[in-house]
């Protein structure tokens, strides 16, 4: 599994760790806490990122979010974490628009007369877990040495003046969606929806197991072409001539001296540190929302010992546990280090031996089981393990600042499409010119370059754009040719037509097939041994909820709903999807019982109504946002995290 891949399974679990240790540090996870500018790309720090009417987002704070997002996956990941794989995350974007929606979000508060007064800040300092011991505050020394010892390092006065911002957010969400609220009825059905659970045998029939009994002819591709003409309509294409500042090409010219290479690693050495790490799966009951501490605590008592007596801990996790972003692993929580968690769950966690499992342990989540899996000793890469890679890195920071100057450069020089081929000859470049193109699609030539193909089609004729980032490079171009929508000739989809046609026709086989043995696997007093015999297989998806994705097909709302209706024993009808066709036994049906409803009705409601809220929240501010002017400096961007 790559590394990407572990991130992308785990990033349910990196959520809700990180947000275990902001929730004891901070109280709202809306990290815009502002120390000193961090050095991360080559932008200066008093450069604008983004404005959003009359705020600016300057390179300084972008980088300290930037950083701290990095240092988070290092920290989890370790040394493995590449400009590669933070363009592929998509990191800066998403910090980018974060920080974007934030002001927006001040600035709506700031229109609403939404302050926050120093006693407020206070009391919000004083309330942090962190902040306390033994329910007082540790006192100002204290609390600003914690605040040095973050990594970054935070001032007192940014971490406040962004703390005062983010309870100015939260008091603007109060007043949009206090007035919302759910109905015992609403919140009884939508609960059971979420938590009924039916296990299955599912047959599945798909299209690609009756391919090689499908033949069409060039007359059946042609008919089935002429009915469905409109699905291959082309939409507005568009041809671009640009000026590349090719990445790669600047690259082979750059020589990093080894004393720049150690220098480097000197002064970042935290980056190659790999701190001791455990790994944990736990099964979590939550406390809050008036529930009764004592009840949950008896429950976790007894989940421990049926964990003692031998049962599965995985099985329990998933069947119990109330932490949503682990519970599908079985409680896995994967690798982490020290200042990951809550101190409660930390100190537990790295004291027990491998295999070993604790006591209930509480925390302000609630009351928590914890199994211990393994465990990593500290690790320090040396130089000559990431010299190679410092190497490349200090090279391609290198080009980027050297192209950046260069761009802005260029810039103020095409100021038609003449001159573009004028500046290019000058600076010895070819300026080329792409295939035609739509809007959601690859330009030819750059790869996906989602700032080029918008920027294509909004770009006025005659005009030239700004320094636009492609995968190859920035680049300055303009509009060279259109084509209008039009409905294209057979021969230039002929691939298409025929595969749309052979799919087709495969999955009608696919709905023919299960039709003829579903009489026989509904009377079947042995659904699995019924299915073989037909040449087919069933397989069993285990206790899953509404939305569980099954073999082959995934996410199927057809599946949920014949299943969900369905009794114990009874195989459903042949079920049609885009993606095959189905048979279902259900094995077992798993009800919300009254008792179990009672005891999570009021934490449910509260996430039920926090769902709705942030859902709305969103929308209005969506439409808040398209009334501001909001201007993004891409180059600034790339220069203040190093990547392009």
């Amino acid at each position: 599994m790559t590394m990407l891949d572990r991130m992308r399974r785990h990033r349910g679990w990196l959520k809700w760790s990180l947000a275990l240790v902001v929730l004891a540090f901070i109280v709202f996870y809306i990290p815009s806490f502002l120390a000193d500018p961090v050095a991360v790309g080559t932008a200066n720090p008093s450069e604008v990122v983004a404005s959003i009417e009359n705020r600016e987002v300057t390179a300084g704070t972008f980088q300290q979010r930037y950083l701290s997002q990095v240092q988070a996956y290092q920290t989890a990941y370790g040394g493995g974490i590449t400009d590669t794989l933070l363009r592929q995350l998509g990191i800066d974007q998403q910090i980018l628009q974060q920080l974007i929606d934030e002001e927006v979000a001040v600035l709506e508060a700031e229109r609403q007369g939404i302050t926050v007064s120093d006693d407020e800040l206070a009391k919000a300092i004083f309330a942090i877990p962190g902040l306390q011991e033994n329910g007082q505050f540790i006192g100002e020394a204290r609390y600003e040495q914690l605040l040095r010892a973050q990594a970054p390092p935070m001032t007192k006065a940014g971490f406040e003046a962004g703390l005062r911002r983010n309870l100015m957010i939260e008091k603007l969400r109060a007043a949009l969606t206090g007035w919302m609220a759910a109905s015992d009825m609403e919140v009884e059905r939508e609960y059971r929806l979420r938590n009924e659970k039916v296990r299955l045998q599912v047959v599945t029939l798909t299209p690609d197991a009756f391919r090689d009994q499908v033949t069409v002819s060039d007359t059946d591709v042609a008919g089935y072409f002429e009915t469905r003409k409109a699905e291959y309509r082309v939409g507005e294409q568009r041809k671009i001539r640009y000026l590349l500042l090719d990445r790669d090409q600047a690259r082979t010219s750059q020589v990093v001296a080894p004393a720049e290479v150690e220098q480097y690693y000197n002064q970042n050495i935290q980056l190659y540190q790999t701190p001791e790490q455990v790994r944990a799966s736990h099964i979590l009951l939550q406390t809050g929302q008036g529930q009764d501490e004592a009840a949950v605590r008896a429950r976790a008592e007894e989940l421990l010992a049926r964990v003692r007596a031998g049962e599965d801990f995985a099985e329990l996790a998933r069947q119990f546990s109330e932490d949503e972003g682990s519970k599908a692993n079985g409680g896995d929580l994967d690798y982490f280090s020290r200042g990951r968690m809550v101190p409660e769950f930390e100190s537990v966690a790295f004291a027990l031996e491998p295999g070993a499992t604790s006591d209930v342990v509480q925390s302000q989540f609630g009351f928590h089981i914890i199994r211990s899996v393994d465990r990593r000793p500290a690790v320090t890469q040396t130089l000559d393990d990431v010299r190679a890679q410092i190497e490349d890195q200090l090279a391609w920071q290198r080009v980027d600042q050297q192209l950046a100057d260069r761009a802005r450069d260029i810039a103020t020089r095409v100021t038609s499409p003449a001159a573009l081929q004028t500046v290019a000859t000058e600076l010895g470049l070819t300026v080329q010119e792409s295939e035609f193109f739509p809007i959601e699609g690859p330009v030819p030539g750059l790869g996906v370059a989602p700032q080029v193909s918008g920027t294509a089609f909004r770009l006025e004729e005659g005009a030239v754009s700004e320094a636009l980032p492609s995968p190859r490079g920035q680049l300055f171009m303009t509009v060279s040719e259109t084509r209008d929508p039009y409905v294209p000739e057979l021969d230039e989809v002929r691939d298409r037509v025929r595969e749309d046609l052979i799919r087709s026709r495969a999955l009608e086989l696919s709905r023919e097939r299960a039709g003829a043995v579903a009489s026989t696997l509904r009377t079947a007093g042995d659904f699995e041994a019924a299915a073989r015999t037909a040449g087919l297989e069933a397989r069993d998806t285990g206790l899953i909820t509404r939305e569980s994705p099954l073999p082959d097909i995934g996410v199927s709302p057809e599946v949920d709903a014949a299943a969900f209706s369905l009794a114990t024993g009874a195989v459903s009808e042949p079920i049609a999807t885009p993606d095959g066709t189905l048979i279902v036994k259900v094995m077992e049906r798993d009800e919300v019982t009254p008792e179990e409803f009672s005891a999570a009705r009021d934490r449910f409601r509260e996430e039920l109504l926090n769902e709705r809220r942030s859902q709305f929240f969103t929308a209005y501010m969506a439409k808040v946002k398209q009334g501001l002017q909001i201007q993004i400096n891409t180059d600034v961007v790339q220069r203040a995290t190093g990547i392009i």
